[in-house]
C-alpha cells in the first residue's frame, strides 16, 4: 500500500528539527560575528604596536643632529649643564659618565651647539619623535560599517610626552632625557580599547648606524 501522507509522529519531528534550527542559527551567526569582532579587536591593538614599534626608531629630538652636519649621527643633548666634558684637550671630550671611550661610539653635541630645551620643527628633514605624534585618527582604511567592511569603527592616538617624565609616582625623579609615547586606541564610543606605552631616551646613536638625509 503507498502511504501518501506524513504520520503524526513525523510531523512532530519535522516540527521539533525546524524550531532547534530557527532557534540556533541567530545564536551561531551571533557567536560567529562576535568572534570576527575579537579578531579585529587583536588586529587594531597589533596596528597600534607596529605604529608604537615604528615611532620609537625615530631620533630622540631634532636637535639630536648637530647644526650644518644632517648626515651626522644622533648625538646626546646635553640636557643638565656640564654633564658632558667640554675640554678639547681631554680623551674624554664630548663624551659623558657610561659613555664608552671608543671611535664611533655615543658623543654629545659640542658645547656651542648645545640645546638644552629641546623643541619640534627645527630641522624639517629630519624624522624626530615629536614628528610622529598625531591626533585621534582612523586605525583601518575600510570604514564603511557594512558587511564588506569593519563593524567598529577604530581610531588611534599617538602622543609624545617630554615634561616631567615620572616612572611609578617617584615625582621628585623626573628624568629630562626621556620621552613617553602613548598609543591609544578607542572605538566609536570613544572608550578605550588599548593603551600601549614605551619610552625613549636621549642616548644618541653610534656612528654604525647613522642615517642620511
Amino acid at each position: 500500500m503507498v502511504r501518501g501522507a506524513f504520520t503524526l509522529i513525523e510531523l512532530i519531528f519535522a516540527i521539533v528539527i525546524i524550531a532547534i534550527s530557527v532557534i540556533s542559527l541567530p545564536m551561531m551567526s551571533q557567536t560567529v560575528a562576535k568572534g570576527v569582532e575579537a579578531n579585529v579587536v587583536q588586529e587594531a591593538i597589533f596596528a597600534a604596536a607596529t605604529e608604537l614599534n615604528e615611532a620609537v626608531t625615530a631620533h630622540w629630538d631634532e636637535n639630536s643632529i648637530e647644526p650644518g652636519m644632517p648626515d651626522s649621527s644622533a648625538r646626546v643633548i646635553e640636557t643638565v649643564i656640564n654633564r658632558c666634558e667640554n675640554d678639547a684637550n681631554l680623551s674624554t671630550f664630548r663624551q659623558m659618565s657610561g659613555h664608552i671611550n671608543q671611535p664611533l661610539h655615543r658623543r654629545c653635541l659640542d658645547a656651542n651647539t648645545t640645546v638644552t630645551t629641546p623643541s619640534d620643527n627645527t630641522v624639517t628633514a629630519v624624522n624626530s619623535l615629536d614628528d610622529m605624534a598625531h591626533p585621534s585618527a582612523n586605525l583601518f582604511i575600510d570604514t564603511t560599517n557594512n558587511s564588506t567592511g569593519y563593524k567598529e569603527t577604530y581610531k588611534t592616538q599617538l602622543s609624545v610626552t617630554r615634561t616631567n617624565v615620572i616612572f611609578g609616582t617617584d615625582q621628585a625623579n623626573a628624568n629630562p632625557d626621556m620621552k613617553r609615547i602613548d598609543s591609544t586606541v578607542t572605538d566609536k564610543d570613544l572608550n578605550t580599547i588599548s593603551l600601549l606605552i614605551t619610552y625613549s631616551a636621549n642616548i644618541g646613536e653610534v656612528d654604525f648606524y647613522k642615517r642620511s638625509y
